[in-house]
């Protein structure tokens, strides 16, 4: 997926920054489909070892704390940025776990509302900044706005894939592929149909999720559930090594750090 281009536009109201999200290059994709099935993994092995309620709890507090230092960092610094991904994609996934477990919400029902509040933060954005492009993310209020849309994106991706592999039947593997050919779409739209780079960024972002989701869950499911029953546990920590050694190659080479900011930016 190629990154929205950059464009004129006027500064935003809190005034301008160095960027604090990555360049969305080849590595951006890759870790972020990584992260996606570590934090599916990951957030179902602490409810079943912890509690739903008291995993959640602990996923709230790891990041939240992250946030914080990812705000107050002056510029993007992947390890930080990508650790508070990684808490953003485990709480994400408790947070549809929670409206569906805990309340007995169904997942057609929360992916509808998940939709809905992805819809409603999106619009507050533009509305504000007039813009949704991440290459605009050089003021506070535009990360917060920015933030927001991403542990929404997770949360939704989280009800699309079970409401897929669960509640219709298709399985961990099929909703996987299935999720891996609709990725393809925004690109396709993009090309062929004239769809806006930043509307086929966010559309294939949210597809991440289900599709990192889906892999993930059918390595770590027991058979008798379609999976490959490698357990929840040891399929976290295997994802986690490749993520560590590609951020850590990131914050070596800073091959995704953003260029030194424009007078002007985008105005989606």
């Amino acid at each position: 997926m190629a990154p929205p281009e950059r464009g004129a536009a006027h500064p935003g109201p809190s005034g301008t920054g160095l960027s604090k999200v990555p360049e969305v290059t080849a590595w951006f994709w890759t870790v972020k489909i990584l992260t996606t099935g570590m934090g599916e993994t990951a957030s179902d092995f602490l409810a079943r070892t912890l509690g739903p309620v008291p995993a959640g709890c602990l996923g709230l507090l790891g990041l939240a704390a992250l946030l914080v230092f990812q705000f107050r960092s002056a510029h993007y610094r992947p390890w930080l940025y990508w650790s508070a991904i990684v808490m953003v994609s485990v709480f994400g996934t408790m947070a549809a776990d929670v409206v569906h477990v805990v309340a007995g919400i169904a997942y057609t029902v929360s992916a509808v509302g998940f939709t809905i509040a992805l819809g409603t933060v999106l619009a507050l954005w533009y509305a504000s900044e007039r813009t949704l492009s991440i290459h605009s993310i050089r003021t506070p209020r535009r990360e917060f706005f920015y933030w927001a849309t991403v542990l929404t994106t997770f949360a939704l991706g989280t009800a699309v894939g079970d409401l897929a592999a669960g509640t219709l039947h298709l399985g961990y593997l099929p909703s996987g592929l299935l999720f891996a050919a609709l990725i393809a779409l925004p690109v396709l739209c993009r090309r062929f149909l004239g769809l806006s780079a930043v509307a086929a960024f966010w559309a294939a972002y949210i597809l991440t999720r289900p599709l990192g989701a889906s892999f993930a869950d059918w390595m770590g499911v027991p058979a008798a559930r379609g999976g490959l029953g490698w357990g929840t546990g040891p399929v976290s920590l295997a994802l986690l090594v490749p993520i560590g050694a590609l951020v850590g190659y990131l914050q070596v080479s800073r091959a995704d750090t953003p260029q030194q900011p424009h007078t002007t930016v985008q105005a989606g």
